[in-house]
């Protein structure tokens, strides 16, 4: 750029206002290096910002998962804690004196394992394992193997503790069952 095309881009008082053509030259170079200087610092603050901001979502992010997380694995302390109640349940009807008490009474007692596998299914646990099922070795233990008998290979004949698993499929418990082999 020439001097004579400075002084056109330049939008000042006549000569006498501002001193001399050198002069003036000098403080438009210097007033452009400021500019300079201030975009840069501008793009430096620019783009400190912007990666403390990514960084603020970020951390926000991870702390949504991890409360996520948090109360997923509270949640699942909690109905784990409800499964033995549960097996109690099992054991007691089961059980050779359960014939002996009142159909009322026992009608009772099925009402509150009803009530207590409600509020695991209220809460994204499902129970699971059946006899007739197939046995599944990513949701059943096997506890014993039986060779004789009609049912089909790799049937489970008998639930010895049921197993509970979350809506997502994750199993919590697996089912300890007696199978065909």
């Amino acid at each position: 750029m020439t001097d004579e095309n400075i002084i056109d881009d330049v939008n000042f008082e006549p000569e006498d206002e501002m001193g001399d053509l050198g002069s003036a030259l000098a403080k438009i170079k210097k007033l452009r290096l400021q500019l300079k200087e201030a975009q840069q610092k501008r793009d430096e603050n620019l783009t400190g910002w912007q990666r403390c901001k990514a960084d603020s979502i970020n951390e926000k992010k991870d702390a949504l998962l991890t409360a996520d997380r948090k109360i997923e694995r509270a949640k699942e302390n909690y109905l784990e804690e409800l499964f033995p109640v549960l097996d109690s349940f099992d054991m007691a009807a089961s059980g050779s004196a359960w014939e002996e008490v009142s159909s009322e009474w026992r009608a009772g007692i099925g009402h509150i394992q009803t009530q207590l596998l409600d509020v695991l299914e209220k809460n994204g646990c499902k129970r699971f394992g059946k006899p007739g099922e197939k046995f599944d070795p990513t949701r059943h233990e096997a506890v014993q193997e039986v060779t004789d008998g009609e049912a089909e290979s790799h049937t489970i004949l008998k639930v010895l503790r049921h197993g509970y698993a979350l809506s997502d499929g994750r199993v919590i418990r697996p089912a300890q069952v007696i199978v065909r082999a």
